[in-house]
């Protein structure tokens, strides 16, 4: 049996996605998943996504990582997701999806057959955790550990330092997300290492949220609309919310970006 698979990237973080409304696909086989990512031996990407049926939403988003594991929410993905029901003509203009961690709404501009800019909603995020001066934790649909740091970040040795916060005591279980963010005079710089990926990913939509969210935090600015340039190895977005800073709630959090189709082809399972 042969099914029809899509490759889609936002800003070089890169999925497999695959219309499962009408067709069955083995999401417990961690192994063949895993195995359609790889870079050598499959398609290769950071994950894969399913579009599924959804009794309240235009459609389901199931988000898995490279290692095959199901996993939290991908804001990445969710920005090529809605750019590829545009482009199975299930939505037009706008759309409401479902997800991991709930619903999220998008607005999707076609800027020709195979290229979109969208802007998808992200749950709201109440209060972030400090760990030290330049450091925090907070939660934008999948954890992160954000860490602002004053050297280039070009140059910065980014694996070393990042495993070395993924595998300590804290985190090791669980995992977690580890960015490190440079402030720019044009706004936000970061690199990300993603968990279930185990490595450093062109971009990470919730990271770049996470970012500008943390950074917002340290402005401390009573009750401010923020929009935010953040630019990863892959391309750049903006972030825009609002910060509510009596009860320190986060809101209307919009991640805007470029969606991009890149081949389709199909698969055997």
């Amino acid at each position: 049996m042969t099914l029809d698979f899509y490759k889609y990237q936002g800003t070089g973080n890169d999925f497999i996605l695959i219309d499962a409304r009408h067709t069955s696909f083995p999401e417990t086989d961690k192994s063949f998943i895993a195995g359609l990512c790889d870079r050598h031996y499959g398609i290769g990407a950071d994950g894969l996504i399913l579009l599924k049926n959804h009794s309240q939403g235009d459609f389901y988003m199931q988000y898995f990582n490279s290692d095959g594991a199901e996993s939290t929410m991908c804001g990445n993905g969710g920005r090529c997701i809605a750019a590829f029901a545009n482009a199975l003509q299930l939505v037009k203009n706008e759309c409401t999806f479902y997800a991991i961690d709930g619903v999220h709404k998008a607005v999707i501009d076609a800027i020709n057959d195979t290229m979109w800019h969208v802007k998808l909603k992200m749950t709201d995020v109440q209060g972030i955790t400090p760990i030290a001066a330049d450091s925090y934790e907070l939660h934008t649909g999948s954890p992160h550990y954000i860490k602002f740091i004053p050297e280039d970040l070009e140059s910065f040795d980014l694996l070393t330092n990042a495993r070395q916060v993924r595998y300590n005591d804290v985190y090791k279980e669980a995992g977690i997300n580890v960015n490190y963010v440079q402030a720019r005079a044009e706004g936000l710089s970061i690199r990300t290492y993603e968990r279930g990926v185990e490595d450093e990913t062109l971009s990470c939509g919730t990271g770049a949220t996470a970012a500008a969210i943390a950074f917002a935090a340290t402005m401390l600015k009573p009750d401010h609309s923020y929009s935010i340039h953040v630019t990863t190895k892959g391309g750049s977005v903006d972030v825009k919310f609002d910060r509510i800073l009596g009860n320190d709630t986060f809101q209307n959090i919009w991640l805007c970006g470029p969606a991009v189709e890149v081949f389709r082809g199909q698969i055997k399972i």
